[in-house]
């Protein structure tokens, strides 16, 4: 039995609450971070769900018949199903005050991300990719084969990107969805890149992650020719 992917969530969950606390804390938020935590919160745990019934669903187990899968993870979590089911039900949410809303929450769901791919320090040899001799390779115990430390990657460029955002939105105050389509850019991006690292490649098609950049450039570029909206 292995639970230890709740672990990896503990660790995102942290990294949401630490940001939003921060930014609240600068008069750097929307109005209401109680909103913005609830809503992130309930994205989290759809996404999550929906990744983890996918990955079941692709490995060939049933969901239904197998509930305690759900939670006692052999098979990971489909990030393109997940990330897909979070946005979606994060726009539902906000969707009061859209734009504002996501790029208020844009630095906490990217500091999410990276605090889930940080979380494989709690998973047992999950931080582990292709092959590699450089000398921050890590092994796993019993090999004598070292390996790109992939997630730690991931969440560095997602750690960087979060703090690009919340300095951005700080002092350069852009239009109204302009970094809710940053965000998604870099999200995608950093996913794309790592790729090639991971020893799965191929089971999430590559150009999920290229379309989910390039929806988020454009996004950004679109929302930054608009009108300014009121408040």
């Amino acid at each position: 039995m292995e639970f230890s992917l709740l672990g990896a969530v503990a660790v995102a969950v942290v990294a949401v609450r630490i940001v939003l606390r921060l930014e609240a804390g600068r008069g750097n938020a929307a109005d209401c971070t109680g909103d913005l935590w609830d809503g992130l919160l309930t994205a989290g745990i759809v996404g999550l769900a929906v990744g983890r019934v996918a990955a079941m669903l692709l490995d060939g187990t049933n969901p239904v018949t197998h509930l305690g899968d759900l939670v006692i993870v052999r098979g990971g979590v489909d990030t393109a199903a997940a990330s897909l089911s979070a946005v979606a039900v994060l726009g539902w949410r906000l969707r009061s005050d859209l734009w504002w809303m996501l790029d208020a929450a844009a630095p906490a769901a990217v500091a999410g991300l990276a605090g889930w791919h940080a979380g494989c320090l709690v998973r047992e040899s999950a931080c582990l990719g292709t092959p590699s001799s450089l000398p921050w390779a890590i092994g796993q115990a019993g090999s004598s084969v070292t390996r790109h430390p992939v997630e730690i990657y991931a969440a560095l460029l997602l750690g960087l990107a979060a703090a690009a955002l919340a300095l951005w939105k700080r002092y350069r105050r852009p239009r109204p969805g302009v970094l809710a389509g940053a965000a998604i850019a870099v999200a995608g991006l950093a996913r794309l890149v790592t790729e090639p690292m991971r020893p799965s490649l191929g089971s999430t098609p590559a150009w999920l992650y290229g379309a989910a950049a390039i929806v988020g450039l454009g996004v950004t570029a679109l929302r930054a020719a608009s009108t300014p909206a009121s408040r």
